[in-house]
């Protein structure tokens, strides 16, 4: 398996997903810089958590304009595995490859804790080998990870089964309490209609020792892998 890491200005996340794929997984890892075109024959591309050219005007709004994107759009289109996360998740919504868009959080505040989330449906690559309904504990940390849409989008998306996460309580319960954003219907991570782009607000390269909390992380990394080898054969 072999991963690019994207690292656009004010990518702070790009090393940790990196070392969480090489020390953890043992898969090769390819430094992607925002302005090269040049994917390097990755099976996945990872836009990291950050902050994408300091989130002026939009946090991810002006990643998207970087030139790995198009390579990236390319790389979608042809169904090749795009997982976003945190802010790589605002920028892949920014660049229209998912749906909805990631605002402030209600409370108007910086959130950094665990959260659980439940698997809402398995066939998206970052949850390919996880059960729907399973519960994963992995962290969040953003001041911009309130999903929203418009009421046509959600519909379309929930029908769907475009939802991958979704916020939950310890008893795998939507509730009010356990969104830490405001997103609506607790959505956590969201992924296209082919299945292969997802973005999700929580960081799983956070989660991948015992050490720091937790491995739930590893479920999403893995997902990504069982379904890069599904396509393979």
């Amino acid at each position: 398996m072999r991963w690019g890491v994207v690292t656009f200005p004010g990518s702070n996340d790009d090393r940790d997903t990196a070392a969480a794929l090489e020390r953890v997984l043992r898969d090769d890892v390819i430094r992607l810089w925002h302005k090269s075109d040049d994917l390097e024959g990755v099976d996945c591309v990872v836009l990291p958590g950050g902050f994408s050219y300091g989130d002026y005007l939009r946090a991810g709004a002006i990643a998207r304009f970087s030139p790995i994107m198009e390579a990236v759009r390319a790389h979608a289109r042809a169904g090749g595995a795009v997982l976003g996360i945190c802010n790589g998740f605002q920028v892949l919504c920014e660049a229209g490859l998912l749906p909805g868009a990631l605002v402030m959080n209600r409370s108007l505040r910086f959130v950094c804790r665990d959260v659980v989330l439940r698997v809402e449906n398995g066939s998206g690559a970052a949850v390919h080998g996880c059960r729907p309904g399973e519960l994963l504990t992995i962290p969040i940390k953003h001041g911009e990870g309130c999903f929203v849409a418009d009421d046509a989008t959600v519909a379309r998306v929930e029908e769907a089964g475009q939802v991958a996460l979704r916020y939950v309580g310890p008893d795998g319960e939507v509730t009010e309490a356990a969104n830490p954003n405001g997103s609506t219907n607790g959505i956590a991570g969201v992924r296209n209609a082919a299945g292969n782009v997802v973005g999700l607000m929580p960081h799983p390269e956070h989660a991948m020792d015992p050490l720091l909390g937790g491995t739930d992380g590893r479920r999403i990394f893995e997902s990504v892998r069982l379904w890069v080898q599904g396509r393979r054969t």
